[in-house]
C-alpha cells in the first residue's frame, strides 16, 4: 500500500483536495479527527492533556473544551510544543494502526493521510510521498477570516502560528496550488493522482 502524506497550512483548500482523492479511490485518514478521538472522555489522552494543563479545561460533560485549549496554546509556543509532545505519538500510532488494517485489505491501494501538522511533527518521515496543499497569502487569509468569522488580526496571528507555508513547500514531493477554481484545482488532484498511481 502506497503511504501518502497530505498537509498544508490553515484555511488552503486541503479538506477540498481530500475529498477529491477519496473520490478517485484513496483510502483516507483525517489526523483531526484522529486527535479528536484520542481525547474522547475517558481516554488515557484527554487525562494526559488535564494532568498537565487543568481540569478547567473539561466543559460540564466531561469533554475537553477545545476552545479554551485553543486559547492557551495559541499564543505561547511552548505549550503548544508541550501539547503536541503529548498528542502526537497517539496521533501517530493511531493512524499506523489504521494503515495496517487498510494495507491488509487493500494491498495495492493509496491511504491518504491528512494531517496540519505532518511537518513539523516529523510524521511524514514514515511516509513514502508528501503532498503540500498551498494558495495566495491573500486568499488564505480571507477564506480563515470568512470561514471562521475572524477578524483580519486574530486569522493572521492564528496563521503566523503555523509553519510558513513557504517553509512546507520546500518538503513536497507534490504541489497543488487552490488559489484557482475548482476546475483547476481538480485538474492538479487529478495529475497527483495519475503519478501517485504510476509508483
Amino acid at each position: 500500500m502506497l503511504k501518502v502524506g497530505l498537509t498544508g497550512s490553515i484555511a488552503v483548500g486541503k479538506s477540498h483536495v481530500l475529498a477529491m482523492l477519496k473520490e478517485l479511490g484513496c483510502h483516507v485518514i483525517d489526523a483531526d479527527q484522529i486527535a479528536r478521538d484520542v481525547v474522547a472522555p475517558g481516554s488515557a489522552g484527554l487525562k494526559a492533556v488535564v494532568d498537565e494543563f487543568g481540569a478547567e479545561l473539561l466543559d460540564h460533560a466531561g469533554a475537553l473544551d477545545r476552545k479554551r485549549l485553543g486559547a492557551i496554546v495559541f499564543g505561547d509556543e511552548t505549550k503548544r510544543k508541550k501539547l503536541n509532545s503529548i498528542l502526537h505519538p497517539i496521533i501517530i500510532a493511531t493512524q499506523d494502526e489504521m494503515i495496517r488494517e487498510l494495507g491488509s485489505k487493500d494491498p495495492e491501494g493509496i491511504v491518504i493521510v491528512d494531517a496540519a501538522l505532518m511537518i513539523e511533527s516529523g510524521g511524514y518521515q514514515r511516509l513514502d510521498n508528501l503532498i503540500v496543499v498551498h494558495c495566495e497569502p491573500e486568499i488564505q487569509l480571507n477564506r480563515l477570516m470568512r470561514r471562521d468569522s475572524l477578524s483580519r488580526e486574530a486569522a493572521l496571528e492564528r496563521i503566523n502560528a503555523q509553519m510558513p507555508q513557504e517553509e512546507k513547500m520546500k518538503y513536497a514531493d507534490y504541489l497543488i496550488d487552490t488559489s484557482g477554481d475548482f476546475a483547476n484545482t481538480r485538474t492538479q488532484v487529478e495529475s497527483v493522482f495519475a503519478q501517485l498511481r504510476g509508483n
